[in-house]
């Protein structure tokens, strides 16, 4: 990894960026941008899971994304909270890798973990450019944050821009059937699969564009443009 990565993707368990920013991270990548997942937690238990399983599928799936940076924060499943233990945790480690923008987990889930996610990574945002204080580092700021889509609610928020991950669909789609703990195991029976459920989303998503596949996003401050020769 460089002094600073381009973009940091905060999520809740192993497989949430997967999920909602899998494709995105083939685009930029491919772009030449670095690019990193910060886990908050290792997602254990689970039915079919369990430390070690759900550690050798993320290694799995970071390689197939080859990204610059991995790393799990430590906090406990199920567990996750805003408190100023994990904003301090979190808001270090932020100092540490620099990102220039992050991804975050939308605001809204039937998952505490997801909605604790979401106001912990925006508090150790402010936090990490703060100058007097007890935390590491030198103070940073990343500039932007991309709400990302992982949720378990049936809604349909509008996003504020879809990016087109045609090209990167299948790095995407293999990348999340490494977590064939969380994905597959104990689901060979449904149809359609968790899986397709997944890729059909996406591919809902490119229609909405005109495109094969789409990963949908939000901001809740504006974005500029230098140039509207790259819209889809």
């Amino acid at each position: 990894m460089s002094d600073s990565l381009d973009y940091l993707i905060i999520s809740p368990h192993p497989d949430d960026a997967e999920l909602g920013v899998g494709g995105t991270i083939g685009v930029l990548k491919a772009e030449g941008a670095s690019v990193g997942i910060l886990d908050l937690t290792n997602g254990e238990p689970t039915p079919h899971g369990s430390p070690s399983i759900r550690g050798k599928e993320t290694e799995e799936a970071t390689k197939v994304l080859k990204l610059d940076y991995r790393k799990n924060l430590g906090l406990k499943n199920r567990e996750l909270v805003s408190n100023l233990e994990s904003r301090t945790l979190l808001a270090e480690e932020i100092r540490r890798v620099k990102p220039k923008n992050l991804f975050v987990p939308y605001w809204e889930d039937v998952h505490p973990d997801h909605v604790e996610a979401y106001e912990l990574a925006l508090g150790a945002r402010f936090w990490s450019k703060l100058s007097k204080t007890h935390l590491a580092g030198e103070p940073h700021f990343p500039a932007r944050v991309f709400y990302y889509f992982s949720i378990h609610l049936r809604i349909h928020p509008k996003p504020s821009f879809i990016l087109d991950i045609s090209n990167h669909i299948e790095t995407k789609m293999a990348a999340l059937a490494c977590y064939q703990s969380q994905l597959i195991t104990g689901r060979t029976n449904t149809f359609p699969t968790l899986l397709d459920d997944v890729k059909d989303r996406n591919r809902y998503w490119g229609w909405a564009i005109g495109k094969a596949y789409g990963e949908p996003f939000l901001t809740r401050e504006e974005v500029g443009l230098k140039s509207l020769g790259n819209l889809a």
